[in-house]
């Protein structure tokens, strides 16, 4: 959409640009950024190991199976994941993924490793922003254990095959209906809470929701 006509842009005229000033942009080309592109080894570049509690989950990113390419490599593989699964350790290294150079995080795993990539410090953003007005509380005693108890009465283990991703199970029956030739169906949307109640009441009555409680502010990693 033109910022000054309204209009929709044509795909042709679109192009690439970062932004230097207000409304001031520098044109960068396809070509340019694919020059920059790495050509992708399959090879990870080993820099240190770490302790893994050093490691911040927020900089997890994707997990990827990795296996010994060959039996000649296999013992080689499996004195490292044994190494680093008694020193509680992981392997940094580097690798090209898409033609871009990543982080990641080498850790055993069964009989084989996990590779998850990490994200840049500057791909991670700092939490003081979005938590610095929460102020300092002193909780009520009485608070703090009803919540204890009803954690202890809802614990359970964790399980992903009971969660649903239901527009993807939407998608899929809406696909169903249109190869049968039959009309979509209609479902009303599932309304949003509109009401946030007090956390002490919630508690009282075993309604701990957090979706009812309110979540003032958030952000993306």
């Amino acid at each position: 959409m033109d910022s000054v006509t309204g209009e929709a842009v044509e795909s042709g005229d679109k192009g690439r640009g970062y932004q230097i000033g207000m409304d001031e942009y520098l044109p960068v080309e396809d070509e340019e950024l694919d020059s920059l592109r790495l050509e992708s080894t399959k090879i990870i570049d080993l820099d240190k190991f770490v302790p893994r509690s050093e490691i911040d989950e927020r900089y997890l990113d994707s997990p990827y199976y990795l296996t010994p390419e060959d039996k000649v490599g296999q013992d080689a593989f499996a004195v490292i994941r044994e190494a680093v699964k008694r020193k509680n350790m992981v392997g940094l290294g580097k690798v090209v993924i898409s033609r871009r150079e990543r982080i990641v995080m080498l850790e055993p795993f069964d009989k084989g490793l996990v590779a998850t990539t990490l994200r840049y410090a500057y791909e991670v953003r700092e939490a003081k922003p979005y938590f610095e007005d929460i102020p300092e509380m002193k909780l009520p005693d009485e608070m703090v254990k009803l919540a204890e108890h009803i954690l202890e009465t809802k614990a359970g283990h964790f399980n992903p095959a009971e969660f649903e991703d239901r527009y993807e199970t939407a998608v899929i029956e809406m696909l169903k209906q249109k190869q049968a030739g039959l009309p979509p169906r209609k479902e009303a949307p599932v309304a949003a809470p509109s009401t946030v109640v007090n956390l002490m009441d919630a508690l009282k009555r075993d309604d701990f929701s957090l979706n009812r409680l309110g979540i003032p502010k958030s952000g993306r990693l």
